[in-house]
Parts: structure tokens; C-alpha cells; sequence
């Protein structure tokens, strides 16, 4: 194991290179470095890994099924849009032991990251990145290369002196325990260090009334503070002696700040909290759009990957195209475009081991599968693979007006259009097209006539035998038998659809046809929403597979804002702050106006609507902590962070204000400067705090950020735990605010 593991690391059939793979002492770190001229050509960390999984689970390993056994095969998987890790052990025995033990490395139970943790692993990582000669020890030359690293710049003569009183053994060097206080010297948080003196009659400690004091005063909370305080002491306090004295100490004090419990977001809105007994039109569902793509729209490559990854974001609505591939076999891709082809089984296949599961979690509310395209004619339709992998999966349910998250747990609802028998495409003339619903307004529209012209054109003569087409008729009356809650309907107005829709039926629209909906009938659209489903998804000039904002179609309570999840943006912020609260369980439920047949809320007019009136958002920015530096910076270059703090919500919420810069500091950059902002409809409201570093000649860069529904927002004194642009966390880096709320 010197040496480490020797593995095929695997990017396609034809590319496998021989790799040794080893856990570095830390068992934080793995490297891996050519077999031929052994150079280290990468090394990730245990923190980036999300997940493992066992045998031919990609796409990749799967077509060398029949070359290598599934016993040697695993996948490494990283959080966010990272790609996955291929990998083939020598031996079943192999695979096992980094199966096993990367999933012990990364085991909460087993291996909790709290703060100390997290912080010890940071220490570790910059440690042996400045011990360039790798002896174990830091001479000051190489604290200064630190320093640089870290975003600090810091005064020599200061650096020097937190060295020398750091170096115990007059070495002249710092090793272990030595560089640890040198460490806790640079982050020792004065502002933090501050608020715990002014609640502390002797600034050494909060005693349990002192901590009740600053729970009921500074972070409002109303409920049981003594049982709380005694809590976060058992749970913070870092010295036995206190703990049993029932104090709390400064570091307690910091680590309590950067937990869980100190965080913005309210941990009583991250489990299960809503009541999931309402319509399904009543909810906001998370949902993707051509979720088989993980590039673009033209050329990108399809992957089941896109439905994995959607599916461990929460999302609850996805997209299926299904076409005749090869042989007759069903195959999913993007219609008329270059990209690439998956096969529908491999789609269903995914669904079964995904559905209903994130990570360890549970999620056994309703997955919606939006069967975007099925011109799979005729030979798909009367396959047994898809007959046998579409039934079982999508097995209809007894219809009622109204259906329920709560009841169709472990259920996927298809969605799509529904036929009494074929009459659309067998038995109507051959210049009569089946009838195009909103589903592609525009060039997709366009693209859905030139798709049942084909299937028109391919239609079987009516010289086949009878009983070949009554079979067929049969298999495709299954199919559209599956279509139970979901059922595409044309929009064509609001009173047509009061008049002749149903509940369980749902409109798809463009967003430019949405956008127009909302200017010229905003109240109109929030009545429809309240009863029906409605669908919005990108134009088909978005070949870029860029998004439009959600938030003006949350506005006025489309449910299924179908967004492509691909890219990483504010969009998909906007997207995962809103999902993040109720057990990210992909369903929000809708404020209680919007679930009113007869509101009268307009989200263009808030006036028009009695609500509680204004309120005032107050927002300290005071620090931030470690921020990471910009992609691909120079060598040195440390960041001049500011934070912005963005409102989206109804156009007259819509606002944003900025901190000046910091220069030169993102290690603890202090602002103390305050924003305000008033919120005429909070309940639709998101919060979205940026940071980035300032350049004065060009586009600031984005270094991190966080964004969260106003509802989900705890006052106080807070810490802000940065994501990147992919939505992963950036430990340790986060911003400490002060939170008010007030009427």
C-alpha cells in the first residue's frame, strides 16, 4: 500500500489507463499518479465524494460489462457538476476494501463534520500544501507562501510575531500542535469574541441565565430557552469542567455561532414541516427540463447521470423523449438534434433505484414523469421491454379530482397526452395532425408538427393485418391508460379552461407565453393555478441550455417551473433555496392566497390584495470567514471581497444592495455595514446573499454564495455557510450577519 492501489481508472471503452490510487495518513486526501512516468496528476479530497457506487452503475462501466465483472467495478461520485470517477480493482477484494472504506470516510455517523472537524481538516489541507519540502515542519518563509494562499495579507512583522509566539520549541519551525495555535491566532474572531463579552459579566463565560439572556434577546427565541441553553452547552461546550458547571465558554461559544442551530436558516423548516395533504396544484414542484441532457441542447450528451443528479437536488418532475432507436429499442434524446442517445430502459432502471431515495434519505412523495415526446411508432409501442419497464413502473391509480402528495407516496404520475383509443393518428386522415398542445409553443412547436408528420408518414396501411393492429392499439391505449393525473391539455384561455378542464389535467407554456399571461392577466393566472396544474419550461432558443427566472412564475403560482438543471446560475439558486426547506422533499406548499379560487392577488399589483402590509428586513454584514479564492487565480492573488444581498420575489420586492470592498482580505474580511430592504409580499420572497470579488476594469468574479426563502430565515446573530456556483458547500467559508424582522 505503499505504493497504493494499481486501478483501471475508465473514461470510455476504449480509454483505461492504469492508475495507482492512496489514501493519503490524513485519511482525508486521495492522489493518484501515472503508472508510467508517476507523476501525481490529481488528488480530491473525501469531503468532495457524495457518494460510492458498487458494479456497472454508469454508463461507462456498463458497456464493459462483458470484459470486466461487476465485482471489480465502482463509481466514485462528487458533489456538484464534478464528473464521476470510473474505477477497476485488480480483484473483487480490492474493490471492496476502497468500497467499504471510502463509505466510512464519508458516513456522518461514523464521521460527523462538525465545525472543529471541518476546521481541523482545513488546518491539515493548508498544512501540507505550504510544507513544500514535506518534513513536517514550517519555516516562515513557507507561513508567508501560506498566508498568500489563504487570501491573507497580513503585515510581516505581525505574521512574525504570531509565529514566534506560536513556535514553543524556539525551533524556528512549526509542527503539529504548534501550527495549530498559529492557526487559531490568525482566526481568532473579534467581533464574535466582542458579543460574547457583552452578555458575559466577567468575559471569561456565559452562565446558563447569561446564554438564556442572549437567546430570548438577541436571537428571539420564545420557547423553552432554558432547556435550549442547557442543550447547547452539552452539545458546544468544548471542556468537560464547564459543561458539568453548566457554562459556556468563548470557543463554545464560536462553535455554537457556526452550527446548525446559529446558521440563518431555520432548522425547524429543513425536516418534513408542511402539511402535505393538499392538492398537488396547491404545491410548487421541483422540476427539470430535458433532464436526460447534462450539456447543451443541440449537441450535449444524454445521460442517465441527468436523472441521477436531478434526483439527489430533490427534484420531483422530470422529462422523458422517447423515440425508436436501433433495432426497435425505445431510445431517450433530444429529438431532431445531435445529442447523444440512452436507452429507455436504462432510464426506467434509473428511476427504480432513484425515485424515492436521496442518499439515505427517503423521498416517497410522488415522482411526475413528463413524458415530453413518445414517437416510438409503432415498433416501441408494441416492445416488451417497454411494455414490461413502463407498466411496472408506471402503474395507473384510481383517478380523483383532486390528488394528494400525502396519498400517492412511492407513486410516479405520468404526464402526458391521453387517448381513448388511437384515433389521433390511425384513424383520421392522413393530413390531419394529432392535436399540438402548448407543450412547444414556437420552435418547438414547430419541432412536434415535423415529429407527427413522421409518425403520420410511418403510420402502418391499412394493408397490415387487423390483428397486428389491434395488438398495437392495445399496447398504445396501456400506455396513454398511465396518463391518469397528469393529462396534457391545449391552453387556450382562462375561461375556456374553467369551463371544460379538470383538475387533473395540466397546460404546458413557454415562457415568453407565460410572461405574456402574467402582464396582461396576472390575477387570472394565480385563480387558474389555484385548481390546475400548470407547466413552464424554456424556449427552444435557449440551445445553451440556459434558464429563465422562475420567481416571475412562482409569482402568480405555476407549479412546475421546469428549469435545466445542467447549469449552474442564480436561476438554479433561486431553484435550490426555495427547495431547500420541508425535508427537501421537492415540494413547497403554496401561501395561502394562492390557494384561493377567488384571490384576488395580483403579484404586478400588490395593493390589489389585503395582506398584513409591509415589513422591514434589516441585514449587518458583518465578517466572513476563509472565503475561498476565485477560480483559476494568479498565483498570490488574493480577493477583494463584497457581499450583495438580492430580493426576488413580486417586481415591487425585487431589489438588491451591496457592501463596499474589502481589499486584499478574504480570510476575515470585516464589513459591519447594514442593508435594508421592505418586503411588500414576503411569503414569495427569496433571499439571495453573493459574495464577490471586486474588479474595478472588468466583472467582479463570484466566489460564493447562499440563497434562501425569507420564510426559512431565523433572526439574530447568524452565520451564512457559502455554497459555490455548483451549490456544493465550501467549508469553512461562511459570513456572520445580524438579522431583523420587523413591521
Amino acid at each position: 500500500m505503499q505504493q497504493g492501489t494499481l486501478m483501471r481508472k475508465v473514461k470510455s471503452k476504449s480509454w483505461k489507463k492504469q492508475r495507482f490510487f492512496k489514501l493519503q495518513d490524513d485519511c482525508m486526501t486521495i492522489w493518484y499518479q501515472s503508472k508510467r512516468t508517476g507523476k501525481i496528476e490529481s488528488a480530491f479530497s473525501i469531503s468532495d465524494v457524495e457518494t460510492v457506487r458498487e458494479g456497472h452503475q454508469s454508463e461507462v462501466l456498463q458497456s464493459l460489462a462483458e470484459e470486466f465483472p461487476p465485482e471489480h467495478c465502482f463509481t466514485i461520485v462528487f458533489y456538484g457538476r464534478r464528473g464521476n470517477l470510473d474505477l477497476i480493482a485488480g480483484s473483487a477484494e480490492e474493490a471492496q476494501c476502497w468500497v467499504q472504506g471510502l463509505r466510512q470516510l464519508i458516513e456522518p455517523r461514523s464521521f460527523p463534520l462538525t465545525f472543529a472537524l471541518v476546521s481541523l481538516t482545513w488546518i491539515r489541507d493548508w498544512f501540507q500544501k505550504a510544507d513544500k519540502n514535506k518534513d513536517g515542519r514550517m519555516n516562515f518563509k513557507e507561513v508567508q507562501h501560506l498566508l498568500k494562499m489563504m487570501n491573507v495579507d497580513m503585515n510581516e512583522d505581525h505574521a512574525l510575531q504570531l509565529f514566534r509566539d506560536a513556535d514553543k520549541s524556539e525551533s524556528g519551525t512549526l509542527e503539529g500542535e504548534e501550527f495549530v495555535l498559529f492557526y487559531k491566532a490568525l482566526t481568532q474572531r473579534e467581533e464574535v469574541l466582542s458579543l460574547f463579552q457583552e452578555f458575559s459579566e466577567d468575559g471569561k463565560k456565559l452562565t446558563l441565565l447569561e446564554l438564556v439572556d442572549f437567546l430570548r434577546e438577541e436571537q428571539l427565541e420564545d420557547e423553552d430557552t432554558e432547556e435550549m441553553a442547557m442543550e447547547l452547552i452539552d452539545k458546544y461546550e468544548p471542556s468537560e469542567t464547564a459543561r458539568t458547571r453548566h457554562v459556556l465558554s468563548a470557543d463554545g461559544f464560536l462553535m455554537y455561532l457556526c452550527s446548525p442551530e446559529g446558521s440563518i436558516f431555520n432548522p425547524q423548516h429543513q425536516v418534513l414541516w408542511q402539511d402535505m395533504n393538499q392538492p398537488l396544484c396547491h404545491y410548487f414542484i421541483s422540476s427539470s427540463h430535458n433532464t436526460y441532457l447534462i450539456e447543451d441542447q443541440l449537441r450535449g450528451q444524454s445521460s442517465i447521470e441527468g436523472y441521477i443528479r436531478a434526483l439527489k437536488r430533490g427534484c420531483r418532475c422530470l422529462e422523458v423523449d422517447c423515440w425508436d432507436g436501433p433495432n426497435g429499442e425505445p431510445m431517450v434524446y433530444h429529438g431532431h438534434t445531435f445529442t447523444s442517445k440512452i436507452p429507455f430502459r436504462e432510464v426506467v432502471s434509473t428511476l427504480g433505484k432513484y425515485a424515492f431515495k436521496k442518499g439515505r434519505t427517503l423521498l416517497p412523495h410522488p415522482l411526475l414523469g413528463a413524458k415530453g415526446s413518445w414517437w416510438c411508432w409503432p415498433s416501441a409501442v408494441q416492445d416488451p421491454r417497454v411494455k414490461q419497464a413502463s407498466w411496472r413502473s408506471w402503474a395507473p391509480q384510481s383517478a380523483s379530482l383532486s390528488p394528494i402528495p400525502q396519498e400517492l407516496k412511492h407513486k410516479i404520475l405520468l404526464k402526458g397526452k391521453k387517448i381513448g383509443r388511437l384515433e389521433d393518428v390511425l384513424d383520421g386522415p392522413a393530413d390531419e395532425m394529432p392535436d399540438v398542445s402548448d407543450d412547444d409553443n414556437g420552435a418547438e412547436a414547430e419541432e412536434e408538427r415535423r415529429r407527427a408528420k413522421v409518425v403520420l408518414d410511418d403510420a402502418p396501411s391499412t394493408q397490415h393485418s387487423s390483428a397486428l393492429q389491434k395488438d398495437k392499439e392495445t399496447l398504445a391505449q396501456a400506455l396513454s391508460d398511465c396518463v391518469i393525473y397528469c393529462k396534457n391539455v391545449s391552453f387556450r384561455g382562462f375561461q375556456e379552461a374553467r369551463s371544460h378542464s379538470r383538475p387533473s389535467e395540466i397546460s404546458s407554456l413557454s415562457e415568453a407565453k407565460a410572461r405574456k399571461l402574467i402582464r396582461d392577466a396576472g390575477n387570472e393566472f394565480v385563480r387558474h393555478n389555484a385548481w390546475q396544474l400548470t407547466r413552464i419550461y424554456p424556449s427552444g432558443m435557449r440551445t445553451d441550455s440556459s434558464n429563465y427566472s422562475p420567481q416571475e412564475m412562482w409569482n402568480v403560482g405555476c407549479q412546475i417551473v421546469a428549469l435545466n438543471f445542467q447549469t449552474a446560475g442564480t436561476e438554479m439558486d433561486l431553484c435550490d433555496g426555495l427547495f431547500s426547506q420541508n425535508g427537501r422533499c421537492g415540494y413547497v406548499l403554496k401561501p395561502p392566497f394562492m390557494r384561493d379560487e377567488e384571490t384576488l392577488f395580483n403579484p404586478s399589483d400588490p395593493s390589489s390584495w389585503e395582506g398584513p402590509g409591509p415589513i422591514t428586513l434589516t441585514i449587518q454584514v458583518i465578517s466572513g470567514q476563509q472565503l475561498p479564492k476565485v477560480a483559476n487565480s494568479k498565483d498570490g492573488a488574493i480577493i477583494d471581497p463584497l457581499v450583495r444581498v438580492e430580493i426576488h420575489g413580486v417586481p415591487a420586492d425585487q431589489a438588491h444592495q451591496e457592501t463596499k470592498y474589502i481589499e486584499n482580505n478574504g480570510f476575515n474580511p470585516r464589513w459591519d455595514e447594514t442593508l435594508q430592504f421592505q418586503l411588500h409580499v414576503p411569503e414569495l420572497a427569496l433571499v439571495r446573499f453573493v459574495v464577490e470579488d471586486y474588479d474595478k476594469t472588468s466583472r467582479n468574479d463570484f466566489v460564493g454564495q447562499f440563497t434562501l426563502a425569507f420564510a426559512n430565515i431565523k433572526p439574530g446573530y447568524r452565520h451564512i455557510h457559502l455554497l459555490s456556483k455548483d451549490g456544493t458547500s465550501i467549508p469553512p467559508s461562511s459570513l456572520f450577519v445580524h438579522i431583523r424582522i420587523t413591521e
